[in-house]
Order: C-alpha cells, then sequence, then structure tokens
C-alpha cells in the first residue's frame, strides 16, 4: 500500500498530465475503495517496456515520505561535469544556475517542494528581467524560453517582422477579408470576388510564400485571356499588392511578388467622354420620373451614384441650400452647394415626397433605390447615346466648371478629391469648345495693311523676291 502512486504522482513520474493517467485504460491500476485509484511502479515499468516508450521523469524521488524511490536517473537539468551545455556562473551559489551570455536560467523550489525554472534577461532599455517560464519542466525546455524572450526583445528594438507558420493563399484570403477588407474598405466583396479568382487561377492550395512574380505573371495572361481590359487587370493586381503587404505586417510572408510586376498603362483605356447639352436633352426626354431628377441632381452635384442613391431629405438644408455628404468615398463628410435650378427642383420633390425619409424611393417597394442600371441602359438606348456611363456625369459636372472659369482648386473641393491630380483626370472639353478657343485668336488679330500683307505674301510675288534677304547663292540651283 505504501509503494503504490496515486494518479498525480505518478504523472509526474511520466513527465505527462494527470488527466492523460486518467484516459489512458490499457495502463494497470489498483483501484481502492474510499481512496481511488492506485499505481504500482512495477506495473507502469512493465506497461512502458511493452509499448516500446522510454519515460522522462523529472522527479528521482516521487513520493520522499512513503519512502518510495523509483530507479530513473534525477533530471533538473543541473550540468554534470562530463555534461555539454550552457556554463555555469563562476559566483553562482548553486548548481541549479546557466547563463548563456544572452541570458541565464535558474530553479527555484517552491514551498510544496516542486521545481520551478526562471529566466533572467535584459529588456532593450537595460532593465533586468526575472521572471518564471510556466511550461518549462527541464531544462532544455526553460532555454527554448529565455530564446524565445530575448527573441521578441530584438525584434521589437529594430523591427524585425518574422515569418509565421506557412499558409495557404485560400486561407489567407479569408484571413484577409475578415480582419482587414471589412473591417476597412466599403468594396470588401469587390476585394473578395477578385481575390478568389486570383486564387483559381494561382491554385486555391499553393502556399502564400511559393507565389512567385512569374506566377504573378501567369495571372496577367490569363486574365487578358478572359477578354478584360488592362485597367482591369491593373485592379486585380493592386488588391493581390495590397494583401501580400498586410501579409509581410502580419509575419505570413517575407516579400512581396507583385511589386516586382510592371502593370499595364491606362492613358489609352481612360475615357474622356462627357455629356453634351445636345445629348443632355435627348436623355432627359428618355428617362423616366424618377432617373429624370436622378440625372438633373448629378449634372448639378457631381455627386457620385451611391451618394445620391442614399440620400435622405434630413441632409438637405434648405436655409444655406446645401447637402450634406455624411459617408464619401474619402470616408470624410462634405458638403456640396446647391444651384438655383436644382433648388427649385428639390422644392417640388419635397412636396411629392412628404412621407418619404430618403430622396429617391422606388415606388414599388418604397425603399431606396439599390441600382438604376437597367432604367439608364433604356434611357441611352432609347436617346441614341452610345458609350455613357453614368460616372460621365460627374465628369460632365467638372468639365462644365472648368469652361465656366472656375479654379481647379475649387473643383477639386467639390468633386471631394483628395489630389489634384485625380481633378485633372476629370476635366475635359468638349472639341466645339477647343475650336472655339483657337479660334478667339482671330478675334484679336490686327488689321490688314501694306506691311502685314508684304509679310504674309513675302513669298508670293517677284519683287519680294529679289528684295528678299534671305535670297542666298547657297540654295541657288542652276
Amino acid at each position: 500500500m505504501d509503494n503504490l502512486l496515486t494518479t498525480k504522482q505518478a504523472a509526474k513520474y511520466l513527465n505527462c498530465h494527470p488527466q492523460t493517467i486518467y484516459k489512458n485504460t490499457e495502463l494497470p491500476s489498483i483501484c481502492i475503495p474510499g481512496i481511488g485509484k492506485r499505481y504500482d511502479p512495477k506495473d507502469i515499468k512493465k506497461y512502458l517496456e511493452n509499448n516500446k516508450h522510454k519515460p522522462e521523469p523529472n522527479l528521482s524521488q516521487v513520493l520522499d515520505n512513503q519512502r518510495i524511490i523509483l530507479t530513473s536517473t534525477p533530471d533538473y537539468g543541473i550540468r554534470k561535469p562530463n555534461e555539454s551545455g550552457g556554463s555555469e556562473m563562476a559566483k553562482a551559489k548553486t548548481k541549479s544556475r546557466f547563463n548563456f551570455g544572452y541570458g541565464a536560467i535558474y530553479t527555484r523550489k517552491t514551498k510544496k517542494g516542486k521545481i520551478r525554472w526562471y529566466l533572467d534577461y535584459k529588456d532593450a532599455s537595460g532593465k533586468r528581467i526575472q521572471k518564471v517560464a510556466p511550461l518549462a519542466t527541464t531544462k532544455k525546455e526553460a532555454e527554448f524560453a529565455l530564446r524565445d524572450e530575448v527573441r521578441k526583445v530584438f525584434d521589437g528594438e529594430y523591427d524585425v517582422r518574422r515569418q509565421k507558420q506557412n499558409i495557404k493563399i485560400i486561407d489567407f484570403i479569408k484571413l484577409y477579408i475578415e480582419n482587414y477588407s471589412k473591417p476597412n474598405k466599403k468594396s470588401w466583396k469587390d476585394d473578395r470576388y477578385r481575390l478568389m479568382r486570383s486564387a483559381d487561377i494561382l491554385g486555391k492550395n499553393t502556399y502564400l510564400t511559393k507565389i512567385s512574380s512569374l506566377d504573378i505573371e501567369k495571372l496577367k495572361s490569363a486574365k487578358l485571356n478572359e477578354d478584360v481590359t488592362h485597367s482591369t487587370v491593373n485592379t486585380y493586381l493592386r488588391v493581390l499588392k495590397r494583401m501580400f503587404n498586410i501579409a509581410m505586417t502580419w509575419g505570413y510572408a517575407q516579400s512581396n511578388p507583385v511589386r516586382k510586376v510592371r502593370m499595364y498603362s491606362e492613358a489609352e483605356a481612360r475615357r474622356d467622354r462627357v455629356l453634351n447639352h445636345e445629348e443632355e436633352l435627348r436623355l432627359l426626354d428618355s428617362s423616366k420620373k424618377k432617373l429624370r431628377q436622378i440625372i438633373i441632381f448629378a449634372l448639378n452635384t457631381g455627386m457620385r451614384r451611391g451618394e445620391i442613391l442614399n440620400l435622405k431629405w434630413e441632409d438637405i438644408d434648405f436655409e444655406e441650400r446645401t447637402i450634406l455628404i455624411k459617408k464619401s468615398k474619402s470616408g470624410k463628410p462634405r458638403k456640396v452647394p446647391i444651384n438655383s435650378r436644382l433648388f427649385e427642383e428639390l422644392i417640388k420633390w419635397k412636396e411629392e415626397n412628404k412621407n418619404s425619409h430618403f430622396l429617391f424611393t422606388s415606388s414599388r417597394t418604397g425603399k431606396p433605390f439599390k441600382t438604376i442600371r437597367k432604367s439608364w441602359e433604356s434611357a441611352c438606348k432609347k436617346a441614341k447615346i452610345q458609350k455613357l456611363r453614368f460616372h460621365d456625369l460627374r465628369r460632365t459636372f467638372g468639365s462644365r466648371l472648368a469652361l465656366a472659369g472656375v479654379d481647379l482648386n475649387r473643383i477639386k473641393e467639390l468633386l471631394g478629391h483628395a489630389s489634384i491630380k485625380t481633378t485633372e483626370i476629370y476635366l475635359h472639353a468638349d472639341s466645339k469648345d477647343i475650336h472655339n478657343a483657337v479660334e478667339a485668336l482671330c478675334e484679336n488679330r490686327p488689321k490688314k495693311g501694306k506691311k502685314q500683307d508684304d509679310l504674309l505674301h513675302i513669298c508670293d510675288t517677284k519683287d519680294s523676291e529679289s528684295k528678299s534677304p534671305f535670297k542666298t547663292s547657297l540654295f541657288s540651283v542652276n
């Protein structure tokens, strides 16, 4: 009875958790009524021999008070004369401390007699840190824990980002969408679609670190074979590039393969389509009432389609004649002034929609429009207007302001652009206006005189040729 081990003592001897002992039905045990399970050391040794498993006991004497002496050798991690490892400190009072140059480990015994390993090192500021290594049960484990803590100090001091466990691209896409794209981007669904399509081409089970610049080039070719534009391919590349940058920040990648891939030029694909006044009249006549109101709103404010469809009456300030856009593309709210034409229309629309919170609602559902694509395409077809997007109304707004002499910085504020370079892309003059601008040179032309006629027709008369100072024998042909 005195030589029997409790479950906890058997777990210490086998260097495992007590629950492991409880769940092991093959380990021989003795059930004593009123006391519980007990284990005979001899039965444990036979079990280990039959299973060809060598225990790593961390105690030489499990029960000192019960005088149970096991045959296994003690292993506190204390170095013997012929044992390799870290050198002991010269002034250490006990042989339970080991110095490795970058730090040290040592053992302490608790009141209950349990051996615990401690770490001793310095942080980036030179402050000494002494803390317990809770998971370390042997000297080797304590040494690993010390290295890990010192590595964290080094990485924090020099801003080192180490690569985490390798991950497949399909798994990282899910991680990226949930933890970055969803919280930070309104267009996270577009990101998810493009990344999943890219994963189909690159291989869903391909590891993130195995994707090279050559694989990205193959992705470009594959997308072009799908008859998409260069601009669309560039959009795929931008989303991938951002994802790999986040992977580097999170420690899942060491480099970004998209950085070395050249994007296509979009100068040729850039559209300078603006709506002239004749097309505007035809488009308004061909549109239904709700769409006509939305078109008028877009041409007089330059607002984006989503900003217009989500407007509420509470966002309209009739006294100041301004429109408050709470959620813009940049994430910052901005105000748009209301001109006299739109102000008159808004008063009429307000009377017609007294019971609605939104400006533009569907008569069928009573809810704001989510899309106007079908009605827009139908109106353009009826008006015989080709290659016109709704976003071109925003470009038309900016171009008309520029032709009216409005300052470029003011146009930038009205369109809500962060950069003036973006505003310059939106500005485009009509070909008729360009010809009129060149024709303006003729209006300030001086009246014709004898001297002017002589200059204009200097080579048309024989007298002028003979008197011309530019005639020289070097250019004469015999």
